[in-house]
């Protein structure tokens, strides 16, 4: 059986490309994908070919083929359905961390079922959600505590809407983007720009992968204030204001990566149950406003290359079905 895969082959230049799958062994399910999304921006730094030499080995993906800078197959947001493999996944929805592939191999223990009450559009967010909930564990917000979120892309509104449910929280979702606010008011959030911010946050989740975004996390954080850098920078310097007021008002900067499980829940959650719970916590119609597309995977080359060249706040969908 062969199938097709998205391959980055050279900086912005992609293609499909056709290889054979091996016979599947006992412990692996054959899945036909029926969606995957275009994780806007890890994928869009890989298809620049903007991976840091240092950060090669953590920056591997599961199912990961090739090497970076280039040729590399990557990717991590894929659902389909079973179509040979273990007889209790047969026929059923999973997500799986797959580059996008029309049809794929994977061992049953990496295929995550997912809930019925989830479309299989809104599934392939999940990867982002589970993102944002290790976000979330890391900044261990208190009720009442006044939160900012710099950086309205699908991970920076992801955090937002799980810190937003704790009770009493302020929250407050910034982008240099007016048009963010609409998505930000259909997750019923706060929006502000740069300009009007809240000062004296006493958390800060900075998403926005810009080194103004975390300049004014800083500026705008109060005493003891913790500041969640959860942006990634991939090869660029980023210079910050360490001086002014960082250390009178004695402020935390800490990081936040998903490759790890957050050091207030690791030991008390698998890998395999925090994938779990961000599919469980899908079941949201109002985070379909945090995609857009489809686009059939065809397309995928010249979307890829147009995506990177602007990017923009939404999950963009890759259609593998005519149903999605």
């Amino acid at each position: 059986m062969t199938a097709r895969a998205f391959w980055t082959i050279g900086p912005g230049q992609g293609e499909l490309r056709v290889e054979t799958l091996p016979r599947p062994r006992a412990d692996e399910a054959l899945v036909r994908t029926l969606a995957s999304g275009v994780s806007r921006g890890t994928e869009s730094l890989v298809f620049a070919g903007r991976v840091p030499a240092s950060q090669y080995a953590a920056m591997r993906c599961p199912f990961q083929a090739g090497d970076f800078p280039f040729p590399v197959k990557y990717g991590y947001s894929a659902v389909g359905i079973v179509e040979a493999g273990p007889p209790a996944l047969i026929g059923r929805r999973v997500f799986c961390l797959h580059p996008h592939q029309d049809r794929f191999l994977a061992p049953a223990a990496m295929l995550h079922t997912v809930p019925e009450t989830v479309p299989t559009r809104r599934a392939v967010l999940a990867a982002n959600m589970e993102t944002a909930l290790n976000i979330a564990w890391d900044a261990a917000a208190l009720p009442g505590e006044r939160v900012l979120v710099i950086g309205a892309g699908v991970v920076g509104l992801l955090a937002a809407h799980l810190l937003a449910r704790i009770p009493g929280v302020t929250l407050t979702a910034i982008d240099t983007d007016p048009g963010k606010a609409r998505i930000a008011a259909a997750l019923g959030l706060a929006f502000a720009t740069p300009g009007e911010a809240p000062a004296e946050a006493e958390l800060i989740v900075h998403a926005s992968g810009s080194p103004d975004g975390l300049a004014l996390a800083l500026a705008r954080a109060g005493f003891e204030a913790r500041i969640i850098e959860a942006s990634w920078f991939g090869d660029r310097v980023v210079p910050l204001p360490l001086g002014e007021a960082f250390h009178s008002r004695r402020l935390r900067l800490l990081s936040s990566q998903v490759g790890s499980i957050a050091a207030t829940m690791r030991g008390r959650r698998s890998h395999a149950e925090r994938l779990a719970l961000a599919l469980a916590l899908l079941d949201d119609a109002r985070l379909d406003a945090l995609l857009d597309g489809p686009t059939p995977f065809a397309d995928l080359p010249a979307t890829m290359a147009r995506l990177a060249a602007s990017p923009g706040a939404l999950c963009h969908l890759i259609a593998y079905d005519p149903s999605v």
